[in-house]
């Protein structure tokens, strides 16, 4: 199954959905917030690190890794390398991002894994490394034989896809769960921060669904040069 239109001309929707997600996140924890640190008396600064890493670092460079497969118009070992080091970036940034919030919630003397969000967090960063050791072992080095690469392959694309839209489910709740928080102690319901988390989480919802959407769409050649559709 195909979508008859280019990835590389889709491509520029999500990119420059990223690119404002990105902006919408940094304002948010920079401007509104009061900014990022790694050691502070202010242990929400600390906080801060988290929504920056796991938005921007896991799930648009994540994304990004998705759809570069599919939308870069290069050699298949080349695109392999991006898809793969891409996908490595966003596994790191998203381990310190979970490690920020596990820092923020220590040194703040508040209970850890008690939320579905960061429940399903940990899972989604244990499924997202074990999808990635996989591919590395099996498409990459040392490669497994021609008849494991193509049998692991629809299973690889489907099940990195599924992990990637709980990721982005999981961003919303995310947002969701921090606003509430934010409302319960005293933040306007309905001022610019409020909306600003909103409609962050509505660009990542829709960031996401257009990396779906571009992983079935038209690659730059019909050869080998991307994954087949599912």
């Amino acid at each position: 199954m195909g979508i008859e239109v280019k990835s590389w001309e889709l491509a520029f929707v999500p990119h420059a959905l990223a690119s404002a997600g990105a902006v919408m996140v940094l304002v948010w924890c920079i401007y509104l917030r009061g900014g990022l640190a790694w050691e502070s008396s202010n242990k929400s600064l600390i906080f801060n690190i988290h929504p920056v890493l796991m938005l921007i670092g896991f799930i648009i460079l994540g994304g990004e890794a998705i759809m570069s497969y599919k939308s870069l118009p290069l050699r298949k070992e080349v695109k392999k390398v991006v898809h793969l080091v891409l996908h490595a970036i966003a596994l790191i940034l998203g381990i310190i991002g979970i490690y920020a919030a596990f820092k923020y919630h220590n040194e703040s003397s508040i209970a850890n894994l008690y939320s579905l969000h960061s429940w399903l967090g940990i899972g989604i960063i244990v499924l997202y490394g074990i999808q990635w050791i996989y591919g590395f072992v099996v498409f990459f080095y040392p490669g497994g034989a021609a008849g494991l690469r193509r049998e692991s392959l629809p299973w690889h694309v489907v099940v990195g896809l599924f992990v990637y839209i709980l990721a982005v489910a999981n961003a919303a709740i995310g947002f969701l769960e921090k606003l509430t928080f934010l409302e319960s102690s005293g933040l306007a319901k309905y001022g610019a921060e409020a909306y600003l988390v909103n409609f962050t989480a509505i660009v990542t919802i829709l960031y996401g669904a257009l990396v779906i959407i571009t992983v079935f769409s038209k690659a730059p050649q019909d050869d080998d040069f991307s994954y087949s559709a599912i």
